[in-house]
């Protein structure tokens, strides 16, 4: 923009402590019990930041805070193609009506008057912006404004290797593409659709066009997902990517939970332990990330700490939304129609206008924020929970991460999901999972997982008082702070008899739900670790090892459920197994239920136990 008009800007904001804006907007926000104030007075420190700091940067799009907003966030749709868990319901949301939703020229126009400002980054983000029709062409004349540097897009990737040539002709620069986890079965119960190989295109499209470095967003949720940070960071070795970890954070609808939040030093903790050369790398003052190398990797790691540590002292962002309101922080509900006045006939004057009454509102730190990280409980201790959720294949296997490496060296992809094949013998499914992959080709499922010759077992000591009740005979939970730390280990099983009908279906995987082997393993490694929020005086155990797998057994028609939990700690594991083979034989049974209310759940026992003061235990 020329020097005249800004200067005449500015001295229209500084010659007068109250602004007029011809469109009516509210313009001032009184706190609770403060009178209200005429049109928009103009914060004193405000005042004195635009006196030290005048042109060339934009008045409206500083804050009364110093700082200057140079970056536009655009949705382009309220629609998803995606249902996933932490950001909407399976239905899907209310959607706008299309008539009120911003037309191309109203996107164009708005960008434009943006760059004219000072903004010289414009990400376009949804719902999923690549289902957006006329995306290149938004992007095509984005690339013509003056003064704007970087057009980026987010996206969930399952569009991507399709558009994503037209983009890159169309003037794209960057790309960030989500995906939370690596595991196909897993990516189906997160989004509640299929499309994992489309994202793995997408991911790999991007680094044959060149995108150097390709951003992988990755929300990180306990329970669900955090024990396979390994493995992403793994792809950084040979890959050009930014895996970037971010905290799990409340959105509308998500039914956010602080215990679901994994914390960015607790993740950091993690990656420290199986790479301790992992470096800081310098970071730029307004950004959101916190990046980390490990020495000869290719990509790189970063952290989005929005949750732990903020960074709303140095927020640069702006957003529009599909429907043209304003938002000037993502954690508000504040927000400002700019399409209502565009259609109103606003002038360029009158919508800065209403622009910078926005921008000048902005909390140094959003108070829900605030409240938030105040009322969550102390830290987490770093304590990773590993387990390695992968169906076994029986043949010989090697590490998912160098498997995706390799594919992705190799330029193709799968037809059938790496971890999601059946091994097939005499033209009849035989259909074995398990949640841990080894070397050994084993065609025993249920054999337990080698492990150290623990002490020669006896018969468990029993005691002759219940450990769990106080001399009250109350209720209480058993203080272990006096233990010592010893390897424990637990197995238990649990039988589920479908009956024929429902056996038939699971072992030919035609089940309309979809596949309850997968379910129901998935289901029983998160159970092991939620245990002690299931169990009221079970003690939080900090699980290294989880692995469940499951066996069909035709004489008896009948699924057999083993879990094995491993631990190093002052208290055994034997409720962790005991939990997660209950819960897997539960979730198959609700994956068959609409077959046959006739299934039997049975047998849910504890095979073994190995550690602690009271000796090992095997059943015979």
């Amino acid at each position: 923009m020329a020097a005249q008009p800004v200067s005449r800007m500015l001295r229209r904001v500084l010659r007068s402590s109250v602004r007029s804006c011809s469109s009516g907007a509210l313009v001032t926000q009184p706190h609770p019990g403060e009178p209200s104030q005429p049109a928009v007075e103009v914060p004193s420190g405000r005042r004195r930041f635009l006196r030290e700091h005048a042109a060339p940067f934009s008045a409206f799009l500083t804050d009364s805070f110093g700082r200057r907003h140079s970056y536009l966030r655009i949705s382009l749709t309220e629609k998803c193609n995606l249902r996933c868990q932490y950001c909407m319901p399976e239905e899907g949301v209310p959607l706008t009506p299309k008539a009120d939703l911003l037309t191309t020229e109203e996107i164009l126009t708005l960008a434009r008057l943006f760059v004219k400002e000072g903004v010289d980054k414009i990400r376009l983000t949804g719902g999923e912006p690549l289902i957006r029709p006329d995306v290149v062409d938004i992007v095509a004349q984005l690339h013509q404004l003056e003064g704007l540097r970087t057009i980026g897009i987010t996206t969930n990737g399952i569009n991507l290797a399709r558009l994503l040539p037209q983009l890159q002709e169309a003037g794209l620069g960057t790309i960030n593409i989500s995906l939370d986890t690596l595991v196909p079965a897993k990516f189906e119960f997160i989004v509640r659709r299929k499309g994992f190989r489309k994202v793995m295109e997408g991911i790999h499209k991007a680094i044959e066009l060149g995108y150097s470095p390709v951003k992988v967003n990755c929300v990180v949720m306990r329970g669900l997902n955090e024990d396979e940070l390994l493995d992403f960071v793994a792809l950084t070795e040979g890959l050009p990517l930014d895996v970037r970890f971010i905290e799990y954070m409340p959105f509308d609808g998500n039914k956010w939970n602080f215990k679901k939040m994994v914390s960015y030093k607790e993740m950091l903790d993690t990656l420290r332990q199986q790479w301790p050369e992992l470096e800081k790398l310098p970071e730029e003052e307004s950004s959101t990330a916190k990046a980390f190398k490990i020495p000869g990797f290719r990509g790189r790691v970063s952290f989005i700490t929005s949750m732990s540590e903020h960074f709303c002292g140095t927020c640069s962002r702006l957003r529009i939304t599909a429907d043209g309101n304003l938002k000037v922080c993502l954690f508000g509900n504040s927000e400002v129609s700019l399409r209502d006045h565009l259609r109103a006939g606003a002038s360029e004057e009158e919508l800065l206008c209403i622009i910078g009454a926005a921008v000048g509102r902005k909390k140094r730190q959003h108070a829900e924020l605030l409240l938030m990280c105040q009322d969550s409980p102390p830290a987490i201790p770093s304590i990773f929970f590993r387990d390695s959720l992968h169906v076994q294949g029986l043949r010989h296997r090697v590490s998912f991460s160098s498997q995706m490496v390799t594919l992705w060296k190799g330029g193709w992809l799968p037809q059938i999901p790496l971890l999601a094949q059946r091994w097939l013998a005499s033209g009849v499914p035989q259909r074995h999972y398990g949640s841990h992959l080894d070397s050994d080709a084993n065609p025993k499922c249920l054999s337990p997982e080698p492990r150290a010759p623990a002490t020669p077992s006896g018969p468990l000591p029993t005691s002759d008082q219940l450990t769990h009740v106080d001399r009250e005979g109350q209720a209480a939970m058993v203080d272990v702070g006096g233990k010592p730390d010893t390897e424990r280990v637990a197995v238990a099983s649990a039988v589920v008899l479908l009956g024929p009908v429902a056996y038939k279906l699971v072992q030919e995987n035609q089940l309309k739900k979809g596949d309850a082997l997968v379910v129901a393993q998935l289901a029983g490694v998160q159970a092991a670790k939620l245990t002690s929020q299931l169990i009221p005086l079970c003690h939080h155990v900090g699980l290294s090892h989880v692995q469940v797998q499951l066996e069909l057994d035709s004489t008896r028609h009948a699924v057999v459920v083993q879990a094995s939990c491993r631990a190093r700690g002052p208290t055994g594991v034997e409720m962790e197994a005991l939990t997660s083979a209950a819960v897997a034989a539960l979730a198959l049974y609700d994956m068959c239920k609409a077959v046959s209310r006739d299934i039997v759940l049975a047998e849910i026992k504890l095979v073994s136990k190995t550690g602690g003061q009271r000796g090992d235990f095997h059943r015979t």
